[in-house]
């Protein structure tokens, strides 16, 4: 079984309150479809910085990477097929989905 990154890019947050625990539990409800081949759920990020190779920080994102999820699955039409009932991307964001690979060391 192979290990694969779901990185979460863009997204519009919901405007108020309600909105956002609406999308939220269709979030969790999500995560809880994917059973056994949960790696690590919802893994948010925030206050990226980018360092370049003179060694310049700024601070931002060029990516608009703003999370990633970590499933299992026997392959990337599976893992493609689990990403695309995603609620991330009801709310205008996309989905890069990778296999990762395993460096032996």
């Amino acid at each position: 079984m192979a290990t694969f990154i779901l990185v979460y890019l863009g997204g519009n947050q919901p405007s108020d309150p309600e909105e956002g625990k609406k999308h939220f539990e269709k979030y969790r409800e999500w995560l809880g479809s994917l059973g056994d081949a949960l790696v690590s759920p919802a893994n948010p990020l925030k206050d990226t910085n980018v360092i370049t190779p003179d060694g310049q920080v700024a601070a931002g994102s060029k990516t608009e990477m703003s999370g990633f999820t970590v499933i299992q699955a026997d392959s990337m039409l599976i893992a493609l097929e689990m990403s695309k009932t995603c609620p991330f991307l009801e709310i205008g964001g996309t989905l890069e989905v990778s296999e990762m690979m395993r460096m032996d060391g």
